[in-house]
């Protein structure tokens, strides 16, 4: 993607760009709070589903933790002058329970299985509830690009 200067996208622009994106992009900086341990953020791999975020993490990590006792999440893929946040609530799957498409397709997407390794892995599903996107001062009205889960026209 390539940043537009001062020309403010539209919504259905925004959306067409983050939805690329969210296919593309391999890393997501995942932010979660813990009652009693406090905020925590850390890069993951995902996978995009076309509906849903998929991550995976070791089943005793804090972020496993956090997730377990808030379930509220927040998402930003890792361009500052290129934002994508997105908010929703995690879904936990362990590594035995996942379902197999959404497990199979991470492991497509990363050359990686986390159910064949040893110790317990979690997955963890997010579906977006809001998106927000910018590039630039320029953006930042408007850049609410899902609300209550539905894309913004």
């Amino acid at each position: 993607m390539q940043t537009t200067g001062n020309v403010r996208r539209r919504t259905e622009e925004r959306r067409r760009d983050t939805l690329e994106r969210l296919a593309a992009e391999h890393d997501v900086w995942v932010a979660t709070a813990h009652p009693g341990h406090g905020p925590h953020q850390v890069p993951l791999w995902f996978l995009w589903d076309g509906r849903a975020v998929w991550m995976c993490t070791g089943a005793a990590s804090a972020t496993a933790r956090n997730v377990r006792a808030e379930p509220l999440v927040r998402l930003a893929l890792p361009d500052t002058s290129d934002v994508v946040l997105l908010q929703g609530e995690a879904e936990c799957f362990p590594d035995r329970d996942v379902p197999g498409e959404a497990a199979d397709a991470y492991t497509a997407k990363f050359g990686w299985d986390p159910r064949t390794e040893e110790g317990s892995f979690l997955y963890v599903r997010v579906v977006p509830r809001t998106v927000r996107a910018w590039r630039g001062e320029p953006e930042l009205r408007g850049r609410v690009i899902m609300r209550d889960g539905t894309w913004l026209e």
